[in-house]
Order: C-alpha cells, then sequence, then structure tokens
C-alpha cells in the first residue's frame, strides 16, 4: 500500500468524471495529490449516470452489480455510500414469468459451492439433461482454471461445453448479453470465463446480484466529488478538453474550450478518463513519435431502457425478472424490473432493458414502448401493463464496445511519459462493465504513483 503523501505537491489532471474518472481521482487524493478533475457535461457519471425522467431520479439504462465487484464497493464504502440501503441485495437468479416457457434458478445463501449445487437441484424448466449440462460446465470450468488457451465465441464454447439447447437458451445466452452486452456469436469466451469464475466460481457473496435503489450519479460520482473537493482537489463540470501540450520540462497543460482556457496550471500528470472516442481525439493532438502507437479500432454496442409508469398498486411477483425475448415477433425486453420495489416513491413503475439491438434504437420510441408493454402484458398475464400511463425510451448507442475474442484492449500507459488511459475499454478481465471502470481508474492511479516515486529517486 502506498504512502498517503505518497504524492504530496504533484498535481494531476483527470480528465472525464465516469466511473474511472472518479475513482482514479478518490484514489490520488488520498496520496496527497493536487486533483483536478473536469468534466465536458454538467451531469457527473459519464455512461452510468441519473437522468431526471417525469420527475424521477432514474438512470439512462437499468444496471445490477455484482457482489464480486470488489473495487466498486470499496468505493463507494469509501466515499461515504451506505451499500446495504444503495443497494437491493439479490442472491444469483434466472427466473421467468410463469406464463412463459422458461425456468426459475434462485440460489438460496449457503455458502459455495453448496449454493449452486441445492439452486441446480431444486430449479424448475429444466430437464435432467439441461441440469447435467450445467453441471458439466461448472465442473469443467473450474478443472480448466476458468481459462482457455485460445479465445473463441461464446457459442463456440458453450458448444465444446455440450450445453443444451434450452440451458443456452435460458440461461447462458442471456447471461452472455447481460454481462458483455454482445450477441454469442461474437462474444469474448474467456471474458465471459472471467465473469463467471468471480463469481459462480468464487465465494457465495460474490454471485450476489445488486440492483442500484438510487440513481447512480448519487451512488458514486457525485459522493466521490464531494470526497475529492475535502481532500483539497477540484472538480469542474462543463469543461471541455479540446487539447493537450506537454513542456520541454515534461510538465502538461490543457486547451479548454472555455475562455478561461489560458488560466489552466501545469499538471505532473495526466488521465484520459474519458469514453474511448474522446481519449482517441485528445492523443491525436499529440505530435507523433516512434514509440507511439495508435488505439485499436473499437467498435460498440448499445443499450436501451424502457421506463414504464403505471398505477401505483401495479406489482411484479419479484423485483427482477427475465424474459424471452424476439425481435422477430417485436418482444425486445430481455429483463424487467420492478423500480416500486427497489424505492418508496417510484410504485408502478418497470423498467426494461434491450441489450445488443441496433434494430431497437433504430425504430420509433413510442413504438418501441408500445411492442414493449404488448411483451410484458403477455408474458406476465396482466393485460393492464399494455397501456402505460407515460413511457420513456432511453438509448445509449455506444453504451459499451463488443467485446470480441482476442480483442486488443490498450494499457493503461502510453508513450508519452505521465499520461495515462483509464476506462472499462482498457486492458482487463472485465468487460465494459462499473467494475471495469473503476479497477482501471485505480490502475491508472497506481501507475502514476509507482512512476512519479520513481522520478523523485
Amino acid at each position: 500500500m502506498a504512502k498517503r503523501d505518497a504524492l504530496k505537491n504533484q498535481s494531476v489532471a483527470v480528465i472525464g468524471a465516469g466511473w474511472a474518472g472518479c475513482a482514479a481521482a478518490c484514489e490520488l487524493v488520498q496520496q496527497g495529490a493536487l486533483v483536478t478533475l473536469l468534466e465536458s457535461s454538467r451531469n457527473l457519471g459519464g455512461r452510468a449516470r441519473g437522468v431526471t425522467v417525469h420527475g424521477h431520479e432514474l438512470d439512462n439504462g437499468q444496471h445490477i452489480l455484482l457482489g464480486a465487484y470488489t473495487e466498486s464497493l470499496r468505493l463507494m464504502r469509501l466515499v461515504g455510500v451506505d451499500t446495504q440501503t444503495a443497494l437491493l441485495n439479490l442472491p444469483l437468479q434466472m427466473v421467468y414469468p410463469a406464463l412463459e416457457d422458461g425456468m426459475s434458478f434462485i440460489t438460496p445463501r449457503l455458502p459455495a459451492p453448496l449454493h449452486l449445487l441445492l439452486a441446480l437441484i431444486s430449479s424448475a424448466g429444466l430437464s435432467f439433461a439441461d441440469k447435467m449440462a450445467l453441471a458439466r460446465f461448472s465442473s469443467t470450468a473450474r478443472w480448466m482454471g476458468w481459462r482457455l488457451n485460445e479465445d473463441c465465441s461464446v457459442i463456440e464454447l458453450l458448444e465444446r461445453f455440450d450445453q443444451t439447447p434450452r440451458l443456452c437458451r435460458l440461461m447462458w445466452i442471456p447471461l452472455c448479453i447481460a454481462a458483455l452486452n454482445t450477441p454469442p456469436e461474437r462474444a469474448s469466451a474467456q471474458v465471459f470465463l472471467n465473469v463467471l469464475r468471480d463469481s459462480l466460481g468464487a465465494r457465495r457473496a460474490a454471485s450476489d446480484m445488486l440492483i442500484p435503489r438510487l440513481d447512480l450519479s448519487s451512488i458514486l460520482p457525485e459522493k466521490a466529488a464531494e470526497f475529492v473537493r475535502v481532500h483539497g482537489g477540484q472538480v469542474s463540470t462543463a469543461h471541455t478538453v479540446t487539447g493537450l501540450q506537454q513542456s520541454e520540462h515534461g510538465k502538461w497543460q490543457l486547451e479548454l474550450k472555455q475562455a478561461e482556457a489560458s488560466n489552466v496550471a501545469n499538471y505532473d500528470a495526466v488521465i484520459l478518463a474519458c469514453d474511448f472516442a474522446n481519449a482517441d481525439r485528445l492523443l491525436s493532438t499529440l505530435p507523433a513519435t516512434d514509440q507511439a502507437v495508435p488505439l485499436p479500432a473499437m467498435s460498440y454496442e448499445p443499450i436501451t431502457t424502457c421506463y414504464l409508469q403505471y398505477a401505483q398498486n401495479v406489482r411484479l411477483p419479484r423485483p427482477m425478472l427475465a424474459l424471452l425475448d424476439d425481435a422477430g415477433q417485436k418482444k425486445w425486453g430481455q429483463y424487467v424490473f420492478d423500480r416500486g420495489q427497489l424505492h418508496t416513491d417510484q410504485a408502478g413503475l418497470l423498467a426494461v432493458v434491450v441489450s445488443v439491438s441496433q434494430a431497437a434504437t433504430e425504430i420509433d420510441k413510442h413504438e418501441l414502448a408500445m411492442d414493449i408493454a404488448a411483451q410484458l402484458a403477455q408474458s406476465l398475464g396482466m393485460p393492464e401493463l399494455a397501456q402505460p400511463i407515460w413511457h420513456q425510451c432511453i438509448s445509449e448507442k455506444r453504451a459499451t464496445f463488443s467485446c470480441a475474442p482476442g480483442l486488443h484492449r490498450p494499457d493503461n500507459l502510453t508513450a508519452y511519459p505521465g499520461l495515462y488511459l483509464a476506462g472499462d475499454y482498457t486492458k482487463g478481465d472485465y468487460p465494459a462493465t462499473l467494475e471495469g471502470a473503476v479497477r482501471s481508474g485505480i490502475a491508472a492511479s497506481q501507475a502514476i504513483i509507482k512512476d512519479l516515486k520513481a522520478a523523485k529517486n
């Protein structure tokens, strides 16, 4: 553990106040650094932020965290978030509405791996062959150490492990889409195994599903900004960085879109914690060097969240249910959340998630909402769900990078001394998740600590 004053009097600019930037800023101010956290938007949180919808403080997308998200949970507690009240803790489960030809798999709160064994035995909707296939997958993956000699697609992995079509349809493919936000035929099997290793393959609590009760901005970014300010740092929103310059002495200056650009101080280090496209744009403003390697090309996957408000007495059997999607039948939804079971002021509000569907982002938002409402009414046997009081669809067309097999992801270090990258797209075990973003921010801050300490010696 680095000393608390390891970066005393060292100035660091963090560009981007998403979860990666907030994590980096919090780590750095603890080490005594003079941190300036800059965000181009007026709101903190990046692609995981709070928004106001019809008077409700919701999110630009419904999220689920896992008990395995150790760094995210540690950071929340560090900045003063009570995770017991901010997050609804559910045991690992995959439950479909009773009227659908689905399954019900709920793990009891028992030590691992007993919780998985009992959940498998008591699960409904799976044949004996399905259950044996699931057991075989778990045991083989453990024996392999959750590692592949060569990466492949998730579909290829499931075929190698002789997983049954029904188990793939009801469990593995929905889990892949939820975790990687990438279609299984082009999703990385190794990254999928990494997620399973840290959840299914770890202690029981690691597999718990944590659903935010509050909006994401208030769960971390706003608390993190307050933490940075209390520790002597500065946080500025609506500040867009348009370029970077490094002096002959190694100090960094930022070019801002705002008029006060000439007043920006010199920095000993800079972290680009903005999204991939903006990091690539800022790197392109620097002079080329023999060591500089362009960032690898990235493709993206969308996520749409449809909020549907009903009468306050509308309540689902569980806080979260899986749905059988079929775009050909205009059944877009894959998961539905009962916000009323998360927050008392949101009774009758449902959130439906549509992942990896470009088609869903291209059709009329009202049409999409009505399709989803009809799907809910049919799947849940609740005709009243066909006519919501109001609806709001929010699409993030570049919600995550496409997590393909063997994808080359950039390191936190760059070819320019004192310049670092942070973001869920950087090199790491996880896909584009909140935990991946937080871990990258921590990794970038640790690299700064190491490099600036070395420069002193």
